[in-house]
């Protein structure tokens, strides 16, 4: 799933992410994600973890994702377009990453920013 493809392509070197069990089938008692009542992913909290590598394609199957925090990390290559249909996201912070490549024009998708 979509946690999972991300932790496997994230450099964790405090081990933040070492209760992100993949045969869990649900997350919502893992470090830093907070839930719905129906047991959906809504906030991913990971600002200022030390993390490092690639954002995922798969970040763009959380509908019902409201915030993405991974700002303060060393987090590199582009932003997949798929952040594009994250509709609900209402806070989206990447900065201070090493991101390149051009912003995604599916983010004008998002009008909850």
């Amino acid at each position: 799933d979509a946690l999972n493809a991300l932790k496997n392509n994230l450099a964790d070197p405090n081990n933040l992410l070492q209760d992100w069990d993949p045969t869990d089938i649900n997350p919502c008692q893992w470090y830093n994600i907070t839930c719905n009542s129906e047991n959906s992913v809504t906030r991913i909290d990971l600002g200022n973890a030390k993390l490092s590598g690639k954002l995922v394609p798969d970040l763009g199957l959380l509908s019902n994702l409201q915030y993405l925090e991974l700002y303060s990390n060393n987090i590199s290559g582009e932003i997949p377009e798929e952040i594009g249909n994250l509709t609900n996201l209402v806070s989206l912070d990447l900065y201070l990453n090493v991101l390149t490549g051009h912003i995604p024009a599916t983010l004008g998708n998002l009008r909850k920013l």
